[in-house]
Formats: structure tokens, sequence, C-alpha cells
């Protein structure tokens, strides 16, 4: 059974009625993934948010850090998973899949993330990721030292705090406002 047709629970403006810069963006996404990804999409409601988004989005997931660009994927999917937010679990477990060249380890993630073999260091993350998710009261300096401990610098475990704060956001929002995952990520790098 395929999962519903809809961008959002909410109406999703004409690409053709945005501004200029969000139309670009549109078109560089269709260059890049031979689609828009719905989140965008649901976001242009708010053209103002949506450039906040992308703004924020492309500072934790593309700029430079010591967090590799898969490190960063899997603590999106860990943290969607602790929420079970449909739409990033999909997405997100499709960059894992493509970044690691692991077709297994998506799924890994998004189910049990204990079960995956993983480096010290990104077992630590991803527990760490969990915790902040599911538990944010609880986590304190021992947490911390633990990802020093694994080998995280100070401004790593800035960015994995900050990547895990955005994904419990962006999780709130893909479920609040019933974002579907674009269907073209189920098929990818399987």
């Amino acid at each position: 059974m395929p999962q519903p047709d809809h961008v959002s629970g909410l109406p999703v403006p004409d690409p053709a009625t945005l501004d200029e810069d969000l139309k670009a963006l549109f078109a560089r996404c269709v260059d890049k993934l031979g689609f828009v990804p719905n989140v965008l999409r649901a976001y242009s409601l708010r053209p103002s948010r949506l450039r906040n988004f992308i703004a924020m989005y492309n500072e934790l997931m593309l700029a430079p850090s010591g967090l590799s660009k898969l490190e960063r994927e899997m603590v999106a999917v860990v943290v969607s998973s602790a929420n079970r937010c449909y739409y990033c679990l999909v997405a997100h477990g499709q960059a894992v899949r493509q970044l690691s060249g692991d077709p297994e380890l998506g799924e890994m993630l998004a189910l049990n993330h204990r079960v995956a073999r993983l480096e010290p260091r990104q077992r630590a993350m991803l527990d760490f990721a969990w915790k902040l998710t599911s538990e944010p009261a609880m986590v304190g300096e021992g947490d911390r030292a633990s990802l020093r401990q694994a080998g995280l610098s100070e401004e790593e475990i800035f960015d994995l705090v900050e990547t895990v704060g955005f994904f419990n956001m962006s999780n709130r929002m893909a479920s609040g406002l019933d974002i579907m995952p674009n269907r073209e990520y189920h098929r990818r790098d399987r």
C-alpha cells in the first residue's frame, strides 16, 4: 500500500508564484536530485521561514565540521528514530545509504542503532543523540565526557548538539504538518 499522495497537511503554494530566489533554489534541487524535497515545498508556505530553514540546514549539514557528512546524516536518522518521524527517517535514511554505500545501515539506524556495527566514536555520538532527544533533562557532564573520551573535540560536541537540536525541531515540523517524503527516496541506493 503506497503512502498518502499529499505533500503536506497544509496547502503548498504553486512554485510559479514563489520569489525568484526560491524558484532558483527549486531548480537547483531538480538539477541535483531530480525533484524538490517535499519539506522545502511545505516550507514554501512561509517563504522567509524556508530561507531560514535552508540557511540553517546548509550550515549544519554542508559547512565544514569535524563531523563527517555521513555522521551528521546518521545523527539525523537516530534523532528521527527516537521521534518516529516518517519524513526524516525516509529522507535521511536514503542519505545514509548513499554516503555509506551500505543499503542496510540506514534501516539499522532507523529501527535500533544499537544493532549496527559502528566505530566507538560513532556509537558514542549516536547514543548521545538518542539520549538528548529522548531524555534531554538527563544529559550532563558525564555524557559530554564520554564524547571527549571517544575523541570528539569541543567544537565537534557543539556541532553534534546543534545537529540533534535541529533535527528535533525539523521532526516536529514534519510530523506536525504531516509532510510526506518524496517517493524517490524509497528507491534510491538499495
